[in-house]
């Protein structure tokens, strides 16, 4: 009897080693995991256990993690196989098998290690990787079996992305089918071995995106990857095996790379003061990632117009489909390679390096031999170093057109590539007539005239230019106490000539539009960049007052996503400001417009949301002047060739010195429907006036409908309270704008619903800042519930004309001057 209760006894408390989750991090041959029992890493990082994905009905096993953001999975067993209930058990065979079972016993998932063992042990460990290994075997490279041998979506760090090369194990990571079914889905990334071997994202067997080759620093393609305090990058590649991995500095922070299932590839880092992932690096951030973008033998420059050019000593093969900004049949050479004596390379800096897959490579070679191997190849076309770290090391070489060439300002590599003889020799000649000339130039006997008049020339247009700034400040300066704002204040100073011609001499033709402050024109300056010109009406209080503030603030102000001061004109009694060309005008223009709103599909509708928030963050956190914009609204937002958004109209913005946060007026300026309940009523603005602002337009992007103005069969409330009542009512897609249709991502839709009520809050201190708006656009944690909205009892009024601060005119029902009593 004794022995029996001994029995009894150790028996429970082997059970409830198991049961409790928290007690142990691994399990020993003949114990098992039912559904609803976990193990848990021993640092508290990591969970293992059984799960439901979203909406799914079938039962998965994963690890997911425990300490942060709970219940993201970064591991799935049985990813293509669902268990149809909660009967699931994962067993540990003495064998060292893991085998999952469904309720009849039978297998649908194992490990599948037939090696014998005399004392296996699977564990999890704190990096997030579940082993199987022999006893306390400490090395990863005795491990039996190991989770992170068979990725999902998810990359770690300390988790090899590439291939073995002995045994065809793929290290690839690749997304989910659905957000409710974790079987393979389309995109994958991961090292493509062919070639010199170089990072790739695909959808399907279709390249996306080409990080590019290691160079011993970074891929060619991925700029961002730098040396920092957080991550330690590595790269291998030997006869056994090729890959990549990244390990952290700091074990205190959380970090993944994830494939998400509509395609979308980032490295997030979790953040503990905002409780939420923080992008890194985003794979795809612009046009020129996009693969082969501008063709063969062409390179890809974000930061030019047009950004596709072919190589020096190419020409575009099709003109025609290069002049509509169709680069996709790229460039073929002027002269062709003919294998002669006098054929050598031009040298091009700063590139990514082309399509390695069906290149060649020795890293021992120096630089010297790699030139001297691929002119002895009549096939070789352009070589580079393998690694450019001490000087250069190992030879790189193509033997086809060069595929995926893009430009970097200050993180590429150098590319040599091969020319003819002809072309050569032209490029000498070329040299050495501008040599002759320069020569010519030097003992010309009127280059002293010459020089005493330049010297004259530039000291007039200088002094003429002092004096234009000096009358500049003074009007700036006029009954605004602005003194200390303008002291460093340069002007880009446009001659009133150089306009008149630039806008035909104001030709009506060329008008875009008339405001408070005066008519805008379109103009063309002699170098073929278009501008829209804002000349001030001399009839006009609001125009001058408009036009000394935005003087004063966005001339120092420098982003993407804020309109660009090019310059400003004062001369007689002419006060302009001269801009970028918007050409697809305003944000109203299109999203208001049940035609035009058809050309805005939901990508392009979350890019201008995106957009506006990083604009509104520059303003109120990352430039050196913490702007209050007071205006924010459909129709002070343009859109470019692009349909990037640019945020306008600065005349009624405020700056805030560095401690301070909020402010009042006595004279509330702005537009009913965008204002926040405390700057209407009271007079009080902030950051998070701006923030309320920016909550209503994201509510009439998602929509297509304006807040003022907004009717409901059921109910009196703006376009806000309306989007309120759905939410409360769980009907928020009900909001979605129809002309969406099948564009629409509706998870994407119902978040950024979210993040506009979150906003659009009564209570300043309830809406969060933006850079925190901006980590909720672009990140997958789960959000605050919102509170009621300012403004929710408002009954329906008409609505007004909105008005573009370019191309209509303003209307003054819409701008409002309210003298208060502020607090």
């Amino acid at each position: 009897m004794d022995c029996f209760r001994t029995f009894f006894l150790y028996f429970c408390l082997l059970f409830c080693s198991i049961r409790t989750s928290n007690a142990v991090d691994s399990i020993s041959p003949g114990q098992a995991i039912k559904d609803g029992e976990t193990i848990i890493s021993s640092g508290q990082t990591y969970e293992l256990g059984f799960f439901t994905p979203g909406s799914s009905s079938g039962r998965y096993l994963g690890i997911w993690f425990k300490k942060i953001s709970t219940g993201t999975v970064v591991w799935v067993a049985n990813r293509e196989t669902q268990l149809p209930d909660d009967k699931g058990v994962l067993n540990f065979t003495t064998q060292g098998i893991l085998l999952l079972l469904n309720s009849s016993n039978g297998v649908i998932w194992s490990s599948n290690k037939t090696s014998t063992v005399k004392n296996p042990i699977a564990q999890l460990l704190d990096s997030g990787n579940f082993v199987v290994k022999n006893g306390n075997e400490p090395n990863p490279e005795n491990y039996l079996w190991q989770s992170f041998d068979f990725p999902g979506d998810t990359n770690l760090p300390g988790m090899k992305l590439g291939r073995n090369l002995v045994t065809g194990l793929d290290w690839t990571i690749s997304s989910w089918k659905s957000l409710n079914d974790p079987a393979r889905g389309d995109y994958t990334f991961g090292i493509d071995p062919n070639g010199y071997p170089q990072l790739l994202y695909k959808k399907g067997n279709t390249i996306k995106f080409r990080a590019g080759s290691w160079n011993g620093i970074r891929f060619t393609g991925a700029s961002r990857l730098r040396p920092n305090p957080v991550y330690e990058y590595e790269f291998v590649l030997n006869e056994k095996e090729v890959y990549y991995n990244i390990h952290l500095l700091n074990n205190s922070v959380m970090s993944r790379l994830v494939v998400n299932a509509s395609g979308i590839t980032e490295r997030l880092t979790w953040i503990d003061q905002t409780h939420s992932w923080a992008t890194y690096f985003t794979v795809g951030e612009d046009q020129c990632d996009n693969y082969n973008h501008c063709g063969a033998n062409a390179i890809c420059n974000i930061n030019k117009s047009p950004m596709c050019a072919c190589l020096e000593g190419f020409e575009p093969k099709s003109v025609r489909d290069w002049n509509f900004q169709d680069w996709s049949s790229g460039c073929l050479r002027k002269i062709a390679l003919a294998c002669n004596r006098g054929e050598g390379f031009v040298k091009h800096t700063g590139k990514k390096m082309p399509d390695t897959s069906g290149s060649w490579f020795d890293k021992r070679m120096s630089l010297k031999e790699c030139e001297e191997m691929c002119l002895k190849n009549c096939s070789c076309v352009a070589y580079a170093n393998t690694d450019i770290t001490g000087g250069g090391n190992g030879c790189l070489l193509w033997f086809s057109d060069l595929i995926d060439l893009r430009e970097f300002t200050d993180t590429g590599q150098d590319l040599y590539v091969r020319m003819s003889a002809p072309y050569l020799d032209g490029i000498k000649r070329r040299r050495e007539s501008r040599r002759q000339k320069r020569i010519g130039i030097i003992v010309c006997s009127t280059i002293l005239g010459m020089g005493v008049l330049a010297l004259g020339w530039i000291l007039y247009v200088r002094k003429r230019k002092l004096k234009i700034q000096e009358r500049m400040r003074s009007i700036i300066d006029r009954d605004h106490n602005q003194k200390s704002k303008t002291e460093d204040f340069e002007l880009p100073i446009i001659d009133l000539i150089t306009i008149m011609k630039a806008t035909d001499n104001f030709s009506s033709n060329n008008k875009l539009g008339q405001g408070g402050f005066g008519p805008v024109y379109k103009g063309t300056l002699f170098d073929g960049q278009e501008i829209a010109v804002k000349r001030l009406s001399m009839s006009s209080c609001q125009g001058l007052e408009e036009f000394k503030n935005e003087v004063v603030l966005i001339a120092k102000l420098q982003h993407r996503n804020l309109v660009k001061l090019l310059g400003c004109c004062i001369e007689g009694d002419e006060r302009m400001l001269i801009y970028e060309y918007m050409p697809n005008k305003s944000l109203d223009f299109f999203i208001f417009d049940q035609s035009r709103s058809k050309l805005l599909d939901w990508n392009k509708r979350i890019n201008i949301i995106d957009g506006i928030a990083r604009g509104l963050l520059y303003l109120h956190q990352d430039s050196r002047l913490r702007i209050i914009h007071r205006d924010l609204k459909a129709s002070n937002v343009l859109l470019d060739k692009d349909m990037n958004p640019k945020i306008s109209d600065f005349g009624m913005a405020r700056i805030f010195g560095g401690d301070q946060t909020e402010a009042n007026t006595n004279r509330v300026v702005g537009t009913f429907g965008y204002m926040a309940p405390e700057y209407a009523v009271d007079g009080l603005f902030s950051v998070k006036s701006d923030i309320f602002s920016f909550g209503v337009l994201v509510l009439e992007i998602v929509s297509g409908r304006k807040n003022r103005g907004f009717h409901s069969h059921d109910h009196l409330h703006n376009l806000v309270g309306h989007a309120w009542r759905l939410w409360m009512e769980e009907r928020p897609l009900e909001l979605m704008d129809n002309m969406l249709g099948e564009s629409a991502t509706l998870s994407e839709i119902i978040r950024c619903i979210h993040v506009g009520l979150l906003c659009a809050q009564q209570r300043p201190e309830d809406r969060p800042n933006m850079s925190t708006v901006v980590l909720m656009l672009g990140g997958e944690s789960s959000l605050p519930q919102p509170k009621q909205p300012g403004f929710f009892t408002e009954r329906n009024v008409p609505e007004a004309e909105s008005s573009s601060s370019y191309y209509k005119s303003t209307s003054t029902n819409e701008i409002t001057f309210t003298e208060l009593n502020p607090r």
